[in-house]
């Protein structure tokens, strides 16, 4: 990951509704979340909810996908690796570490049957 990649994704979740609305999508893994969903869930307006999906979608830590006539956005968490990655690279001097543990994230298929993130 390049410096403006991160100085963007970080600045995408650097607000409170950004943040939330990522953390939720974290949460519910590759299902992802319906807008609707998410606007219940966040209590925030569809419009104002429009409007930083586009940021995050824009920042690269969000995709989305049509369903019908839902749009389902999921957390990319490639992009949350890697930003994990850039932000402890080089951790210590390069030295073994005991104070960060290694971070990665591979959530388990659609279908594992997990409880409703809320």
């Amino acid at each position: 990951m390049e410096m403006k990649d991160a100085v963007k994704a970080l600045a995408a979740i650097a607000h409170e509704s950004r943040l939330t609305v990522f953390r939720l999508l974290v949460q519910a893994g590759p299902a992802g979340l319906a807008a609707g969903q998410l606007a219940e869930k966040t209590g925030i307006a569809p419009s104002s909810l429009s409007f930083h999906l586009k940021e995050l979608v824009h920042a690269g830590l969000l995709q989305s996908r049509q369903e019908g006539r839902f749009v389902i956005y999921e957390a990319r968490f490639e992009s949350m690796a890697d930003l994990l990655a850039y932000l402890t690279d080089n951790c210590c001097g390069g030295a073994p570490c005991a104070v960060l543990p290694q971070v990665a994230c591979t959530p388990a298929p659609a279908d594992a049957g997990r409880a409703d993130p809320l």
